[in-house]
């Protein structure tokens, strides 16, 4: 057992090593052929990761990208492919961002609204999901192409929407929806040593609790058995009961919820408005941070930081004559070598469990017949 146990550690240390070993020769090839030295990026990335500044700019962008990664490996656990997590989460920011600062709401209570606003979002995302959730189940049309033409419909509605004469105002050049008051902001969490203005979004802790809520809904339930289950084999959960085109449903609204959470600490944290300027491309980071954590919430909080830190590092990089779009190479380069070596890695360990079975049969005497 103890050499099993060994084996076992190895072969889960070789793939995320392995990939970080090989991401670095090549980002390491690339800046030696554009004439930069890669000690140099390294020097700069590790120089702005160390100040406070970048690190809060860092965290803030793990909160984003870990609340998009959550929404693509629900859908990844049923082998559901929801790849409109960024038209989800556009459209839902725009649409909590308008009722947030409409005038009516300055009358509620700020805890009253901050939470419509958040649930607003929840439901505009899940809405948004559940198009696509009930193309597949009842048409058998691919997530994949619903959820992408979906996420071109959102980006029309949204520019149709965003309008003076719509839902949005206009402020010299700046088209953005009603500016959210103070009480309905969520305020932001101090950092050591960085500036005032620099702060850590207050519905961190709601990223933190989604993160939780998903390793409980699917490790401690009977939801997340049956999810896993249909992921794994529709044949062998109709067998034993699911209901598959249900949970096929299901779990389309829960990606697309929570990915209606992935603009909101940005929303009522930092910006307090919708804008052209609003972050985008953040629901495809989220597929690319589901993939390097493995959809494993600790895994994918990894992947979320370190992805929130290479972005944060782009200015520093530039100061120190270091082209920025290394780091989108870095980027592509680390989640297609963890790909690649998660599955080398598969494949290697299956054949040893092959071998070991192979192994146990041939060591195995067949009794003999009574009587021979």
């Amino acid at each position: 057992m103890g050499r099993l146990s060994a084996r076992s550690v190895l072969l889960g240390l070789a793939a995320p090593v392995s990939a970080l070993v090989f991401a670095g020769l090549i980002c390491s090839l690339i800046l030696a052929l554009t004439g930069t030295s890669p000690g140099s990026a390294v020097e700069a990335i590790v120089e702005a990761a160390q100040r406070p500044r970048t690190t809060v700019i860092a965290i803030n962008n793990a909160t984003n990208y870990y609340l998009a990664a959550v929404a693509v490996a629900i859908g990844f656990r049923m082998n559901l492919f929801n790849i409109g997590v960024d038209g989800q989460y556009r459209l839902a920011a725009m649409l909590a961002a308008a009722l947030a600062g409409a005038s009516f709401m300055e009358s509620l209570p700020s805890f009253l609204r901050v939470t419509l606003t958040i649930l607003t979002a929840m439901v505009v995302g899940a809405t948004w999901a559940g198009i696509a959730g009930f193309l597949k189940v009842t048409r058998g049309v691919s997530e994949v192409i619903s959820t992408i033409m979906l996420n071109a419909i959102a980006t029309a509605l949204v520019a149709f929407l965003l309008n003076p004469d719509r839902m949005a105002v206009l402020t010299g050049n700046d088209i953005h929806t009603p500016e959210i008051t103070e009480g309905g902001q969520v305020s932001g969490i101090p950092f050591p040593d960085a500036p005032p203005s620099a702060t850590v979004h207050g519905l961190i802790v709601v990223a933190i609790l989604v993160g939780f809520l998903y390793w409980f809904g699917l490790s401690r339930t009977r939801f997340g058995f049956d999810l896993k289950a249909t992921g794994l084999s529709e044949s062998a959960a109709v067998a034993s009961g699911v209901d598959v085109k249900r949970m096929v449903f299901l779990s389309m609204l829960l990606s697309g919820a929570v990915a209606g959470l992935v603009g909101m600490p940005e929303l009522l944290g930092g910006a307090h408005s919708y804008s052209l300027n609003f972050p985008a491309g953040v629901g495809f980071i989220g597929i690319a941070v589901a993939l390097l954590g493995r959809n494993h919430p600790i895994g994918m909080a990894f992947a979320a930081l370190l992805w929130g830190l290479l972005d944060a590092s782009a200015n520093g990089l530039e100061g120190n004559d270091v082209p920025k779009e290394i780091l989108a190479i870095m980027q592509g380069v680390v989640v297609l070598s963890v790909v690649i070596a998660y599955e080398l890695v598969r494949r290697y360990r299956v054949r040893l469990e092959q071998r070991e079975v192979g192994r146990a049969l041939g060591s195995t005497k067949v009794p003999e017949a009574v009587g021979s």
